[in-house]
């Protein structure tokens, strides 16, 4: 996937369901593991947000192998609506 030119959407605005069940996998597998191993430190958390990234990614692939297509698509990503900014 490449980069998405967002200014100030929020990225989730342009995940379609699969794409989100997949993302809060991967925190709260992340979450749960901190929790678990009560990690301290940069290198430790990162350890651990990889390790909840995984898993996320093992079952996001599982999923595409069993259905036969990406579950990541450019067309996920909206168009500019029209809407009004409150600054």
């Amino acid at each position: 996937m490449g980069y998405l030119p967002l200014k100030r959407e929020n990225l989730r605005d342009h995940m379609d369901d699969f794409e989100l069940i997949f993302t809060m996998l991967g925190e709260r597998s992340t979450a749960e593991i901190h929790k678990t191993e009560n990690s301290k430190g940069v290198s430790k958390l990162k350890k651990d947000a990889n390790r909840g990234g995984r898993i996320a990614g093992i079952a996001k692939d599982q999923l595409e192998k069993e259905i036969g297509r990406p579950v990541v698509s450019k067309k996920n990503f909206l168009l500019k609506k029209n809407s009004k900014r409150i600054n």
